[in-house]
């Protein structure tokens, strides 16, 4: 295991430099520092349990290394690295580590569709269909029965499009719907397709459900990313960078990382449970498609920006990138009443993802609390949160003004992380 300090250290915070696609002109502004964890309300000696724990997870060979960022008050607080880059080589992990965050895009790509909403270009009531002609057709389920309505841009943000993931027989969990599996035998995820076909391939598909019935994670965010394309007339990268990440200063985030970056990227392991080295994109890797439901790459400092932007009601560092209100919008629970809750491997996530069982709704591209006394994790009514197939998590609480991200590449067991992390955090509360 790689020595690390147990205390909390300020000296480890500092501002992340290096070259990123599209980077900015100039280089963004140092994030605003705590003087100390007491001055963010936090405790020194309880924030000495988060590098105690990770390194015990990596010394003990679950993940090869992780980055936390803890930011409260308008400060980042806390931000450490432990463990391996590359365990492989025995590479160690730096504080400007550059992660593959898979669905931790999916709340950039909704906040680029929502400031299109802003402009007035497109609406939550309209039908996909109206922007994406191929979905007029669509049908309902293996039989191909007419939708009882439209599936809207509200559906796809909230996820009660009716669409899906594919998906295939795997030992040990739910089988999957005959829907799911005809995604997967259309290979309506493959990575070697442009947007348009991937649009294309998957309007031929049926949906699961009705829309508006079931709250059921899926490809709804992927055809946002469409969506942002044909509306704003830029490709999805393009508009990010333009209207997100250059403002922000997230030198980054983007969905791929430059050769530049290479010393700097994060790799996975081989999985302790598997035995397989976990399969993560390579992040210097241009795609074909750029995926608003999970393509992009990023790092804990530019994530920690974006959600301080959140915080700070649409603002960060005097530039503005959305109303308050559009924020306030997409960071409340949008699930209708007596939506279901779809069974299967994306249903039910143990009150990280929708489940009225443990008082979690949905907004526009976040899972929001609604209840903390069913929750078996702490947090705050309103607080928001989402994470990523390959390890990465974040929530950001208002009540607490806080926000807290994970960067790591690949554990099998999430949710092992993102409850560790919750319980660590707010542990540390003064």
């Amino acid at each position: 295991m790689l020595a690390r300090r147990a205390a909390f250290s300020l000296a480890g915070v500092a501002a992340f430099a290096g070259a990123a696609q599209a980077a900015p002109t100039a280089a963004p502004p140092a994030l605003p520092r705590a003087a100390s964890p007491a001055a963010a309300g936090l405790s020194a000696d309880r924030l000495g349990r988060i590098p105690a724990w990770f390194n015990k997870e990596v010394a003990e060979g679950r993940i090869p290394g992780a980055v936390v960022a803890i930011g409260r008050g308008g400060k980042l607080a806390y931000l450490e690295s432990f463990g391996y880059r590359d365990r492989d080589q025995r590479a160690p992990m730096p504080r400007d580590a550059v992660f593959r965050i898979a669905s931790m895009t999916k709340p950039i790509a909704s906040l680029s569709l929502m400031l299109l909403v802003e402009e007035g270009k497109a609406a939550l009531s309209h039908s996909v269909a109206r922007y994406l002609p191929e979905f007029a057709t669509g049908r309902v389920g293996v039989d191909r029965v007419a939708p009882a309505r439209a599936m809207t841009l509200h559906d796809l943000l909230r996820h009660t499009s009716g669409l899906t993931y594919g998906s295939l027989p795997i030992q040990g969990a739910p089988p999957p719907d005959p829907v799911q599996m005809l995604y997967s035998d259309a290979k309506v995820a493959d990575p070697e397709q442009t947007a348009a076909q991937f649009t294309t391939r998957l309007a031929a598909q049926p949906l699961m459900f009705q829309p508006g019935t079931h709250w059921e994670y899926s490809h709804a965010t992927d055809v946002v990313g469409r969506l942002v394309e044909v509306i704003s007339g830029q490709d999805l990268n393009a508009f990010i960078q333009a209207r997100i990440c250059r403002p922000l200063g997230l030198v980054d985030t983007s969905f791929w990382a430059p050769a530049a970056s290479a010393g700097r990227c994060a790799l996975p392991q081989v999985d302790p449970v598997t035995g397989r080295k976990q399969a993560v994109p390579n992040p210097l890797s241009e795609p074909k498609w750029f995926s608003g439901g999970g393509g992009m790459v990023s790092t804990a400092a530019d994530y920690a920006r974006f959600c301080q932007m959140l915080l700070n009601g649409g603002q960060y560092g005097g530039v503005r990138i959305a109303s308050r209100k559009t924020v306030q919008l997409m960071t409340q629970d949008h699930l209708p009443p007596g939506v279901r809750y779809a069974p299967g491997l994306f249903g039910r996530f143990g009150g990280l993802a929708p489940s009225a069982e443990f008082g979690t709704g949905f907004g526009l591209g976040f899972a929001v609390r609604t209840s903390v006394g069913r929750s078996e994790v702490p947090g705050s009514v309103g607080d928001y949160s989402w994470g990523g197939a390959y390890g990465t998590y974040f929530w950001v609480d208002p009540v607490e003004d806080l926000y807290a991200i994970l960067m790591v590449q690949g554990p099998s067991d999430r949710l092992h992380y993102r409850y560790a992390l919750r319980n660590l955090v707010y542990g540390a509360l003064g």
